[in-house]
């Protein structure tokens, strides 16, 4: 995805018994019936619309599409007492002006990436994706038992909003390149559509990052504007055809490690709501979460087989003196975001002290275990 003023048109989560649930932590329960969501015991009797604006196009692959999902468990969980009506990225608000629309009551609800309000906080970046940051797992473990969802509490409620995590498109691709990246010299001069912080990094590998929608991405590729360009995985990259314009598939995609879509509310109206209405929209983000986590790989890994078998595209890795600069180049741009002010230093540390705690674990459990199974079926 990317880190840009989100312009992405095309020329770019039963729940509630009483109202005593937990806000967030109904875990198993919120999210036993995810696909066919149960009508709560107790109707709720005042009905409510509420407007949700979105950075996505209309029913936008992934994104547009968990939206509609997400406002529909919304309904059904409520039995109708909350409805959700959305409006696509322009339709209300700019696709980089919902937070504003939220914010200040022209909409309810907003379904974007926090990354996006970098220019507004600079903390708001760890709470979607930074370069080698944390994976999806270890985002959601951070956010609901590392002390980041009360961070993400602290920072959004200076701009009148409650945030949740709402949705994740896993880790994504490195992007597609004309030329073959054989080591760190080849970024030297490199016009790439990398923006954001990612962008910081690339630049600092010696490559010049440019920032396009990714509607304008293919064209761009093919008609030699830019020489590369990542976008998010296999399914959406196939959806806009990145496949017809370059051949050189790259990863793991560092700068976007595992990418935390966001749903925020009006503070002044989350705080007026019943707790059942805030126990049905937090656990209705809750659902999507793991939802579209689960959309995302599936649907890659079949579009990954589509690359490989219909068009001999195969992904490679990038050359270790890639990663290693990377690194590098990342680590030093993030500890200077984390000394701009005392709030990010805060976000900051307990980011990467969360990171040092979960890799310990990961590298002896998933990362061992997939090492062990290999790759024979």
């Amino acid at each position: 995805m990317s880190e840009q003023q989100p312009r992405i048109g095309l020329s770019r989560r039963a729940l509630v018994a009483s109202a005593s649930v937990a806000v967030v932590g109904a875990g198993a329960a919120a999210l036993s019936s995810v696909n066919q969501p149960t009508a709560p015991a107790a109707t709720l009797r005042a009905r409510r619309t509420l407007r949700l604006v979105t950075s996505w196009p209309r029913s936008f692959p992934g994104l547009g599409t968990s939206v509609e999902r997400l406002a529909n468990r919304i309904a059904a969980t409520s039995e109708g007492a909350l409805a959700v009506r959305i409006f696509a990225a322009g339709e209300l608000a700019p696709a980089n002006g919902v937070l504003a629309a939220v914010a200040e009551g022209k909409a309810d609800l907003y379904h974007s990436a926090e990354y996006y309000w970098r220019d507004r906080h600079p903390g708001f970046s760890f709470f979607s994706s930074v370069p080698f940051g944390l994976t999806t797992d270890e985002m959601n473990a951070w956010l609901h038992f590392g002390g980041g969802q009360a961070l993400w509490d602290e920072l959004s409620a200076r701009f009148n909003i409650k945030p949740f995590a709402c949705g994740n498109t896993g880790c994504q691709m490195g992007g597609w390149y004309k030329r073959p990246i054989r080591s760190l010299a080849d970024f030297k001069g490199l016009r790439i559509r990398i923006p954001g912080l990612g962008g910081e990094v690339a630049a600092r590998l010696g490559a010049a990052p440019v920032t396009l929608a990714g509607g304008d991405i293919q064209m761009a590729l093919r008609d030699g504007q830019i020489d590369a360009a990542e976008w998010i995985g296999p399914w959406n990259d196939v959806a806009f055809g990145l496949h017809k314009a370059a051949k050189n598939y790259y990863g793991p995609g560092f700068q976007e490690p595992g990418s935390t879509l966001s749903l925020g509310m009006n503070l002044d109206l989350w705080r007026q709501l019943d707790p059942a209405s805030r126990a049905i929209i937090a656990q209705a983000a809750e659902a999507e979460n793991m939802l579209m986590q689960a959309e995302y790989n599936y649907r890659n890994a079949m579009a990954l087989q589509t690359l490989e078998t219909d068009f001999g595209i195969r992904a490679q890795p990038f050359p270790d003196d890639v990663l290693d600069a990377a690194r590098a180049a990342s680590g030093a741009l993030l500890a200077r975001i984390g000394s701009l002010d005392e709030l990010t230093g805060r976000i900051y540390g307990s980011f990467f002290s969360a990171r040092k705690l979960l890799d310990g674990w990961t590298r002896i459990s998933e990362q061992a275990y997939l090492q062990a199974r290999g790759t024979e079926a």
